[in-house]
């Protein structure tokens, strides 16, 4: 089984075997022992990437979702501050 999970120092130094397993699965590389980035098959991040802009909406749609409500909103009475001009 391909190893998935490399340090960068591996990373580097073996970086076609990264290439070549991260077009099977996905692999992560590990810096100070935590998660740093990923490297995956270009088709994959593709196919990532169309399914979160199908997801996302657009500027105008979320606009258009806002409630119409003509501008109507209930007002407090507040007494106003005098101003000394």
């Amino acid at each position: 089984m391909a190893q998935r999970s490399w340090s960068v120092q591996d990373a580097k130094n073996r970086f076609s075997e990264v290439v070549e397993a991260a077009r099977r699965l996905p692999q992560t590389v590990t810096k100070h022992g935590k998660p740093a980035v990923v490297v995956m098959d270009v088709v994959e991040y593709e196919r990532l990437r169309h399914l979160e802009r199908a997801q996302a909406p657009s500027f105008v749609d979320a606009l258009l979702a806002m409630p119409r409500d003509n501008g109507e909103f209930p007002r407090r009475n507040v007494r106003m501050h005098d101003l000394d001009l």
